[in-house]
């Protein structure tokens, strides 16, 4: 599996500590059809792994520093109460955030890949936000942020699926897998947001 760095600071894909979900493989199935993501989707997405491997920093510095750092409500999330920034927590967020990128093309959509979207979901919660890096910032990050900013995401990307060179059909079947999966991954973030120990604030 390509990895963007040797050591990333807080990344435990497929550890043992790594809670696992109550969502089966069975489900994420069922998940699948409900997206019509298919064989195809899945062969494009692997693609779009391929084409995005080597510019991750590139569309994570577009996202943090591009357009979240522009927007007070979302800048907030990675900064201390105060609303100083804590440039450590920035920079190990960021490798998990372009390892995120390569996890969602290229890492097969089983029991372990399912635990870890749980687990994302978790460190923007209550529930574990700040505890993975020890830092002191926003105690979570509402799921209604998450949600919005997934659409600028799915935009923004789209460059950088052309970026290599492949054909305009390629980028737009490489595309629409990608926001297939994205769509995926956000109804199984809903899961921890959505439990009952977490305050409905959270939202």
């Amino acid at each position: 599996m390509k990895r963007v760095s040797e050591h990333i600071p807080g990344y435990s894909y497929g550890a043992a500590a790594v809670a696992k979900s109550p969502v089966s493989t069975l489900d994420l199935e069922k998940l699948k059809t409900s997206a019509g993501f298919t064989e195809e989707d899945q062969r494009y997405l692997q693609l779009a792994g391929e084409v995005l491997t080597g510019q991750t920093k590139q569309i994570v510095d577009h996202w943090r520093s591009g357009i979240i750092a522009s927007i007070p409500n979302l800048a907030r999330h990675s900064r201390s109460p105060e609303g100083a920034p804590i440039p450590e927590y920035l920079a190990k967020s960021n490798l998990r955030f372009e390892q995120w990128i390569l996890d969602t093309c290229l890492r097969p959509y089983d029991q372990d890949w399912i635990n870890y979207q749980q687990e994302i979901a978790l460190r923007h919660t209550s529930a574990k936000k700040n505890q993975v890096d020890g830092v002191q910032s926003t105690p979570f990050v509402p799921l209604r942020d998450v949600m919005t900013f997934v659409a600028v995401m799915n935009e923004t990307i789209k460059p950088y699926l052309a970026a290599r060179g492949s054909s305009a059909e390629e980028v737009a079947k490489m595309h629409l897998a990608w926001c297939k999966s994205i769509q995926m991954q956000l109804a199984l973030w809903i899961g921890p947001y959505g439990d009952t120990r977490q305050p409905p604030t959270e939202w």
